[in-house]
């Protein structure tokens, strides 16, 4: 009689030759997903940034967000990562005497932590009831609560470790940065942006952070540079266009530049990020992952639809193991011709 890790690793091989005989040759990966022309974003220059943790502040006030200790006399607001109730942090990198800003040996630097708003985002195509949604035009990855069922693939699929789940809440909930979408029919753009004192994280289509964060770049480290704050404006902005935002168009000021790496993180990385960063330090110790340019989502969403697609792979799998069952089943003739009553 067949033993029980036979039948078992039959099961796995029929499974396996089922699966392979329908799958068509053409699930190749389709190509990563574009950021949408108009899509808003943040640009953060650590370069700029002072720690002072106004954003995360403004951030906490802006989506009714409660505080959260980690201290023991729970005298501020001190969490210690993003979570279902922190969307936005400001970390720190720090390296032997912590003398100098912005050098990686005995030097420290800042980070900021939050949604990258990805343009082919791993949490909206691994969420089950679209509960993660990727709006077409400003490009903003938003969440719905009330769609939710608190399965945290989200949780699992980002590579930024961004979706948080509340596993305080009743009803099972995540929490993420939105870029403040709830604000903007206010005229109120992201929180952390318009609260920032240095300009350090700045609001505005990405396309035109992109163009500003090159600008820094290309100036020389010590240069004097106008940088703005609050919201970038976009070429040739009418007053219209203007008036759909409260506070100062120009909040400009004269800085110093940088010494900045010549890269600008979420250009590339996943596909690319609406949400951009300049550092002088190493982005990975900083805190930021090393990703290739091509989103995950875009290999995975194929296979999972070509699989799934027509219930294909569990119609050919269920045949699969139908087949191996049969093959092993002993029949009850033999059973009696060996004797058995």
């Amino acid at each position: 009689m067949t033993s029980r890790r036979d039948f078992l690793r039959g099961c796995l091989a029929g499974g396996a030759a089922a699966a392979s005989a329908v799958l068509p040759e053409t699930a190749c990966a389709r190509d990563t997903l574009q950021l949408p022309p108009e899509g808003l974003g943040l640009l953060y220059d650590a370069t700029l940034c002072v720690g002072c943790q106004a954003c995360v502040a403004a951030c906490k006030q802006a989506n009714g967000n409660p505080a959260e200790f980690s201290a023991m006399d729970k005298l501020w607001d001190s969490p210690l990562d993003t979570s279902g109730h922190t969307f936005n942090l400001i970390k720190m990198y720090r390296n032997g005497t912590m003398e100098t800003k912005d050098a990686e040996e005995n030097g420290f630097a800042f980070m900021k932590t939050s949604c990258m708003h990805c343009a082919d985002p791993s949490c909206v195509s691994a969420c089950p009831v679209s509960a993660m949604t990727k709006d077409p035009v400003t490009g903003i990855v938003g969440y719905d609560a009330d769609a939710c069922i608190g399965c945290r693939y989200c949780v699992a699929a980002c590579p930024f470790g961004i979706p948080k789940y509340q596993y305080d809440s009743p009803t099972g909930k995540i929490g993420k940065c939105e870029l403040c979408r709830h604000r903007h029919k206010d005229g109120h753009y992201s929180a952390c942006a318009e609260v920032c004192p240095t300009g350090a994280t700045l609001f505005g289509r990405t396309e035109d952070l992109l163009a500003e964060a090159k600008r820094r770049l290309a100036a020389k480290p010590g240069e004097k540079l106008v940088v703005p704050r609050g919201r970038l404006p976009k070429p040739g902005e009418t007053a219209e266009e203007a008036a759909r935002w409260k506070g100062l168009v120009d909040q400009s000021y004269e800085a110093v530049a940088g010494t900045y790496l010549q890269h600008v993180y979420g250009e590339k990385e996943y596909g690319g990020t609406q949400v951009l960063k300049l550092s002088a330090v190493n982005f990975q110790k900083a805190g930021l992952p090393d990703l290739p340019p091509k989103s995950s989502a875009a290999t995975s969403e194929t296979i999972q639809h070509t699989l799934y697609g027509g219930m294909i792979m569990p119609i050919a799998v269920l045949a699969g193991l139908t087949w191996v069952a049969k093959r092993n089943v002993v029949p009850e003739d033999d059973d009696q011709k060996g004797g058995k009553q």
